[in-house]
Parts: structure tokens; sequence; C-alpha cells
């Protein structure tokens, strides 16, 4: 963008002897009313023709701030005219710099970015007296500032401090100058866009309205399909600074960085005229790596600081659960499928799937209600039960263990009941399954080894089945002779007569005349009785017929109890090493566990004084015994 100049310029101050007025460049015109800078060509161009003026001139009045601006583009924005044009006035005139002014101007001290003046009196020579002691002068504002562009110092010049140590006429020493250090831009970063990521650590409020300060209101946050996680705030540059001789310093350039890294399974990187995001693609749980720094959305939720009372109190999850850090003493950790890598203290309870311990369970608990649990370190002084799974350990101490079949390379001093369990190395354990393997087994200080071959008692189930069995006969019975009774009666001319008339009336194959209405309904007050006591037998009919069918899945029910409960049991025992005693134990085959029990329960049962009929008692030795064999 350019700008018109017109009018006649002002006549200029006569030079005075030895006096030379620049020869202005075509940027630079003097007007009536000032002096002005075309704006098309600032920069350099306008830098270079200030260095001519300012060699044998100076200027009147100069807005210095204005022209740091036109050269450098450090400062203000530029003014504009009323129609929008930029206006550079510069100064009201140029007049010459004489030189019987200049050496008044002495020289300046650089030192650390910052350049000082010594403001003192200063006097001019009389051409008549060049000895004597001059005629007393002031120094001018605008002659300063062309005698410091001479001497190189072009940028950061204090106008004020300047005007205010000439006006105060004293000896002192100012600092005119000080050069401008770049001003550090703002690296790009990734700010949270939804409140879905924040965690609440208030305590969890129940549905009566109490706090249960062992929960935490919502540690791991869910976010739905689609939300926006995370935006990416570009970087923005910073301003360049610039030496006292008007050499640019360059501004550190800003970081940048990416969000794609961040985006971990279950997010993308969504671009659009708002800016860059990290969405999530499903709905799930929210989880943050620490080390990678992805963020990933799952059905799982992964963290890393431990369950504990400070960090997220008691927890019920609705899904699977992976924790990395330590599972304190009395806290609860409740979910579908449990994976704790480091050392558990507290109770694990899982509603299904399967509760990996990585490490060791220490005086905790771990319930599964419908899946499988293994400890890979060390179970000491703690319970271990799976209602309907598997339960496989490596060491176990001092445990109260049971499962539908369980697995245990070296069981010292604990209390064990299963359908199928199998042991490496079993001391001072009381055992009671329906197939029970041990390579070696015995006692432990003061602890016996004991083995209990679990065998149904189907006495009782056999009594029930029998009675079961006579009942449905019966009630079969009672169903024939109430439709024997109720064909007798349906089969009597007039009822069946009556009977087949209203049939056909009712399915509109027959259409009675006016004259035969009465006739039909007289033969329906005669068959009214009889018909009433037809409904009755009935009803009992279905009755009968009902408990009959009820008593059959029942008998059913409790045959296939006796079935199953009728298989073979066993105990094997590779090596006797020490006093080892196998009974056999009796249980009621009435489709209920007969391991799935309390612990409390379990321990009563396989430490009370033992009634069962010995199978093997002795020291030394192997053990091969078959019920029935």
């Amino acid at each position: 963008m350019s700008i018109e100049f017109s009018g006649a310029s002002s006549p200029r101050p006569a030079p005075g002897p030895g006096d030379a007025m620049p020869e202005l460049d075509h940027c630079i015109i003097e007007r009536h009313d000032g002096v002005y800078g075309d704006p098309s060509v600032l920069g350099t161009t306008f830098g270079a023709a200030i260095d001519r003026i300012f060699a044998t001139s100076y200027l009147v009045e100069l807005d210095y701030p204005l022209l740091i601006k036109a050269i450098y583009g450090a400062g203000p924005p530029l003014p504009k005219s009323a129609e929008g044009h930029v206006i550079i006035r510069l100064a009201s005139a140029i007049r010459p710099f004489s030189p019987l002014r200049r050496p008044l101007y002495k020289a300046v001290k650089i030192n650390r970015g910052k350049a000082e003046y010594f403001f003192e009196p200063v006097y001019v020579a009389d051409p008549a007296d060049p000895d004597g002691p001059g005629t007393p002068e002031r120094l001018d504002v605008d002659e300063f500032i062309a005698d410091m562009w001479g001497k190189g110092i072009r940028f950061g010049i204090d106008v004020e401090a300047v005007r205010q140590a000439i006006d105060g006429g004293k000896s002192e020493r100012v600092v005119v100058a000080r050069l401008l250090e770049p001003r550090a831009g703002r690296d790009a970063h990734v700010i949270e866009v939804t409140s879905d990521l924040h965690r609440s650590d208030a305590p969890l409020q129940l549905a009566n309205g109490k706090l249960d300060l062992m929960a935490f209101q919502n540690r791991f946050p869910q976010v739905e399909k689609g939300v926006r996680l995370l935006k990416k705030v570009p970087r923005v540059a910073g301003k360049p600074g610039f030496e006292l001789s008007g050499l640019r310093i360059e501004a550190p350039v800003p970081k940048d960085t990416e969000v794609a890294p961040m985006a971990g399974p279950g997010t993308v990187v969504e671009v659009s005229g708002e800016g860059e995001f990290l969405i999530a693609q499903h709905a799930g749980f929210l989880n943050v790596d620490s080390k990678s720094g992805q963020i990933s959305v799952g059905d799982k939720i992964i963290s890393r600081d431990g369950v504990s009372a400070r960090t997220t109190g008691n927890l019920k999850l609705t899904g699977d659960f992976e924790e990395f850090g330590e599972v304190q003493e009395k806290r609860v950790v409740e979910g579908e499928g449990i994976t704790i890598h480091a050392d558990v203290f507290g109770n694990i309870i899982s509603r299904g799937g399967t509760v990996l311990l990585n490490r060791n369970l220490v005086g905790g608990t771990a319930h599964n209600a419908r899946g499988d649990i293994r400890v890979k370190g060390v179970a000491s002084g703690s319970v271990i039960q799976a209602s309907a799974g598997e339960v496989v350990l490596n060491r176990a101490e001092s445990c109260v263990i049971s499962g539908t079949r369980v697995t245990i390379m070296h069981a010292v001093n604990c209390e064990i009941m299963g359908e199928d369990v199998t042991i490496s190395q079993a001391e001072g354990c009381a055992i009671a399954a329906r197939t029970v393997t041990v390579n070696s087994a015995g006692p432990r200080r003061q602890s016996e080894m004991t083995i209990f071959a679990l065998q149904p008692d189907s006495a009782r189930l056999d009594e029930v089945i029998e009675t079961m069995t006579a009942r449905v006969a019966q009630f079969a019975a009672l169903a024939l002779r109430r439709k024997a009774e109720m064909d007798a009666m349906t089969n009597e001319p007039e009822v069946r007569k009556y009977v087949m008339l209203a049939s056909k009336v009712r399915k509109k194959e027959l259409i009675l005349t006016d004259e035969q209405v009465p006739m039909f309904q007289k033969m329906a007050l005669a068959a009214g009785p009889a018909l009433k006591a037809i409904a009755r037998v009935s009803l009992d009919v279905k009755a009968a017929e009902t408990e009959q069918q009820a008593g059959a899945a029942l008998l059913a029910e409790l045959v296939r109890q006796r079935v199953d409960s009728a298989g073979v049991s066993s105990v094997t025992v590779k090596r006797i090493e020490g006093e080892t005693v196998v009974r056999g134990m009796s249980y009621q085959p009435d489709g209920a566990s007969i391991y799935d029990l309390p612990a409390k329960d379990i321990k009563l049962k396989l430490r009370k004084r033992a009634e069962g009929e010995v199978i093997f008692a002795g020291e030394e030795g192997a053990v091969d015994w078959k019920s029935g064999a």
C-alpha cells in the first residue's frame, strides 16, 4: 500500500557555514506540515534513507517509537488515517546538524546490552576567543538521537530518560538505551476438552443418602463414543529482539507437538476446521499409560496407582480391571475379570472371568463366582475360593482353598476342598475331594496330614426318589379316573345331543329359526346341571395332570443327581513321607455344591475329629484307592 504526497515543501532553514542538507530519498518527503515516510518501502530501504539524513542532519520533534516501528517492526501498530491509509509522520522538519554542535555529544559506554552516557554542562567554543571558556549550551534530544545513530546506537533509545537528564542539568551517568530481549513464544500443547476425563475422589454417596468413606465417587471415568478428549493448541511464534545496533535477535522456535502418538486403542485423531482433536471411537473406560503417554478407551480398567484408602478406596467395577500397584490390607476390588501385577493384601471379588494374581496373596481373599483363580506367587494366610471354576496355585501356606478343580505345586498347613484336587507336595494339609491325586504327602510340625475321599450317601436320595415315583403314579391314576367320569357324563344322550348342536350354532354351521330358538334354550336348561358337573371334573383332571407333570420333572432331577453322584471316588498318593491318614467322608448328593462352603465351615469340617472309615493310615508307602474296588 502506498500514499500520495502533495503540497509544496516548506522552506528549510538556511544552512549555516559548513552545513549541508541531505538529498532526500524517494521514500522520505518533507512537506509544510512535517516529514513523512512512504509506507510502501518500510524496513531496510527506509532505514538506509534515515542513515543518510542523520549523516548531516537531524529530525526535529522526531517520533522515535514510530521510526523504530517503521524500520524494525517493533512497537505499537502504525497509526491510520480516517480513510484507513497508514500515516507515517516522522517529524516536524529536517534541520542540518551544525558541525559546531556535534562535538557537544561525547562518547557512549556500552556494556551488557545497555548504553550509558555521562551528562554534564557543555560549552561551544567562541571563534573570536578559541582559548576562552566558551559559551554555555544546552543539549537537544533530537540532536542526541541523531548523534547516537551515527555512533551505531539505533535501537532502544530511552527518549524520556534523555530528556529528563538534559532538563535536569546535573552531571550524572544515565542509561540512555537498552537492547530488546526476544520474547519467547508458546510451545504447542494439548489441553483437555471434556470434563469426563476428571476423576472424582469425593466419598461415594449410597442410595440411602449416606456416604461410604471407603469408596470414591468416580475413580475410573467412562467416556461415550465420539467424545472429544484432547485438543492440540498450536504453537505461537515469539517476538524477535534487537541489539542496540538494530541487529535482529531471533526468538527461540517454539516446540511443536503431535496428537497422533497419544492415540491408543479406542481413540483416533480428528482434524477439522476447529482444530486437531483426539476423540473416543467407542464408549468405555479411559486409560492413560504413564510411560508412553498414550490414551486409550477400552472395556478394561487399567490402574497403576495401587488400591488403597489414599489412591482409590474400595472399587466396585462393571468391567475387567488390571492393576499394576499393590492392593492394600482391607481394600476391596470387585469386578468381572481381575488382573493384579503386584502383591495383594486385600480382598478380590470377581463375578466372572479370570482372577490372575501375578505376585503374592498375603492375608487377603480371592473369590470368583464363575471363573478361575490363578496365583503365580505365594498365597499365605488367605482364603481362595472359586464357586464354579479352577484354582491354580504355585505355593500355598495356611490357606483355605476350594474350587471345582484345585491344582497346587506345594501346599503347607492348608484346608482344601473340591471335586478334583491335584497337589505335587502336601504337608500338614486337610484335603477333601471326589478325586485326590498327591505326589508326596506328610505331616508338618503339629499339623496332621489327612485326606478325605468324598463319597455320596444316596440312601436318603433313593428314599425321596421312591416316594416321588409313587406320588407321580397316584396323580396319574387320579387323572385317569376323573377322565373316565367326565367321559361317562359327556356320553349321556341328552348332553351329547346338546353339546353337538351348541357347537354347530357357535360355529355358525347351523342357523336357528325363530321357532327353534325356544326349543334350543329348553335343551340348554335341561343339560345345565350335567354341564356344570362336567366342568368341575375337568378342573380336577387338569389339577391332577399339573401335579403329575411337576412331580415327574422333580423326579427326573433327582434321578439325574443320583446318576451324577454315582461316579467313582478315588485317592492316589504316590509317596507317603510321614504319618498320613486317608478316610472316607460322606455327603448328601442333593444338587448343592460339595465344596462351595464358607471358609470357616471348610476349616471346621476338615479339622474336626474325623469319624469316617479309615482307608489308609501309615508313615510310608503309597495309596491307590477307588470306591467299589
